[in-house]
């Protein structure tokens, strides 16, 4: 069985739409289309129903959804192994923006000079959304925060946090908290510590600029979680009220317990 074929009925039904599958995968439509007609004439059976609003699976394409996200994953994981076979000749990583911001340049130098001949590939965004990526083996390590204690799961590294809430030194904040996106574990943490600490409602806003939300912050417009380092890098330390949070938040180097990086005994030792 084909995985590329797999790969475009699995985007089609995720999608629940030829075009958008298309556009996901960077095909023209009707390539698409010809594609999952070949899949379908070599399992003699229709995999979707098509509709005025997209399509949606039949029976049998229900049946295969499961296998065919098993068998691409294990298509991908081999390739990626086979390539780096005899050294790390890829390494695709994932980190917070949190840890982005201070920590990450440090990683590339470091890599850069040890690992001359090894390629990266970067991906920025929530903790909870690249732990779904590593799972998924879209990435092969991941800087996140707090540790996410999961069975597939293993953690390579840890980098200590000091979590701290800003606050307007000398105004009454607004009820508002100021965070990077959803699903960032700051933002979720700081959250359940005001609902269960005020009796206050607060809203939650996105700013995905650190900068502006110290700003705001500092302006009486909201309050936020963040590590000191950070607050420290932009020159606010002084201009807000801090106060020091007892939360797990540090930084863990996590990968999958069953794709541990070549250069695993490295990034256990590395000290940014």
């Amino acid at each position: 069985m084909d995985s590329n074929l797999l790969k475009v009925f699995i985007s089609v039904a995720n999608t629940k739409s030829i075009s958008l599958g298309a556009k996901q995968l960077n095909f023209t439509q009707s390539n698409v289309t010809l594609r999952i007609k070949q899949l379908e004439k070599s399992l003699g059976y229709e995999l979707f129903y098509r509709t005025n609003r997209g399509v949606v699976l039949t029976l049998e394409g229900e049946k295969l959804y499961p296998y065919a996200v098993d068998i691409v994953k294990k298509v991908e994981e081999a390739t990626l192994k086979m390539r780096n076979i005899n050294y790390q000749e890829l390494l695709k990583v994932g980190s917070t923006q949190s840890n982005t911001t201070i920590r990450l340049s440090k990683f590339l130098k470091k890599l850069n000079n040890d690992f001359k001949d090894m390629k990266l590939e970067f991906v920025v965004d929530s903790s909870l959304n690249l732990i779904e990526q590593l799972l998924n083996y879209k990435l092969d390590i991941a800087f996140v925060n707090g540790n996410p204690n999961h069975k597939d799961l293993e953690v390579l590294n840890i980098f200590k946090e000091d979590i701290i809430l800003v606050e307007p030194k000398s105004k009454i904040a607004l009820n508002t908290i100021f965070a990077y996106k959803n699903g960032c574990l700051n933002r979720i943490f700081l959250e359940k510590y005001l609902s269960e600490n005020s009796e206050t409602l607060y809203k939650s806003v996105n700013l995905e600029n650190y900068e502006l939300i110290l700003s705001c912050v500092e302006a009486g417009y909201g309050v936020a979680l963040f590590s000191r380092e950070i607050i420290e890098k932009f020159g606010y330390i002084n201009r807000l009220k801090v106060t020091k949070m007892d939360f797990e938040l540090d930084t863990h180097l996590i990968c999958r317990k069953d794709f541990i990086p070549m250069i695993e005994e490295y990034l256990r030792k590395i000290k940014l």
